[in-house]
């Protein structure tokens, strides 16, 4: 009698709490619902057992789902947010791929994609998928961003080196003073003229006062060559 009332009081006070399910108990559900055709329920069922178990839903997903099926684009991107949200950005990064696969020119997936590049310290294959993102949508913000101050980024380590290297010169040439201006000129045009422009299409956008700092930078770095 004691343990039923406390059982009843432990369901008042948290309802959920006896209704809790392993993700043992909910993938057979999973494959249930897959055969009947309830694609739908099956990924509610399958994103309740990643929160309850991830590995060995992962393996459920590797081991018992028909890869060219529709819905297996939508249980794999379900693994995907899941780790990203855990910030496992190895296996997030993965799955963004595995999904991709499928769906290459998916804007969403794309951008996550990238952002877990750049979290993985893959700069190069973030900036490339970025500019895929930016050849099926030009007006998205975050490639616009990420892009401008990748650009931005890289020319103030190519001009911070081209100075320091014509610092150490301690009564230049003419020919090395021309040398160090075609070094500040091809810096420009390579990247510091790319970040504005992306950081431009960002201001068109979205008031962003960083970025509206950064273009000012590049106004001042502009005026330094003139």
């Amino acid at each position: 009698m004691k343990t039923l009332a406390l059982l009843f009081f432990l369901s008042l006070i948290n309802p959920l709490a006896l209704l809790a399910q392993s993700a043992g108990d909910l993938l057979p559900k999973v494959s249930e619902a897959l055969s009947e055709g309830k694609d739908d329920y099956a990924v509610s069922l399958f994103r309740q057992a990643a929160n309850a178990g991830v590995d060995q839903t992962e393996m459920f997903y590797w081991t018992n789902v028909d890869k060219n099926s529709a819905v297996a684009p939508r249980l794999v991107n379900e693994l995907a947010t899941y780790y990203k949200r855990k910030r496992n950005y190895d296996k997030a990064y993965l799955f963004y791929k595995e999904y991709l696969q499928r769906y290459p020119e998916d804007v969403p997936a794309l951008v996550s994609c990238a952002e877990m590049e750049m979290m993985r310290g893959k700069e190069k294959d973030a900036m490339k998928t970025c500019e895929k993102v930016l050849m099926l949508d030009a007006n998205n913000l975050q490639a616009n961003i990420f892009l401008g101050n990748y650009y931005y980024l890289q020319a103030e380590k190519d001009k911070k080196k081209l100075d320091d290297d014509f610092k150490k010169i301690t009564s230049p040439t003419r020919m090395q003073y021309a040398r160090y201006r075609n070094g500040l000129s091809d810096v420009y045009t390579t990247n510091y003229s790319k970040a504005k422009n992306y950081l431009q299409r960002v201001l068109q956008l979205f008031p962003s006062t960083e970025a509206g700092k950064t273009l000012e930078k590049i106004k001042r770095v502009e005026a330094e060559m003139k």
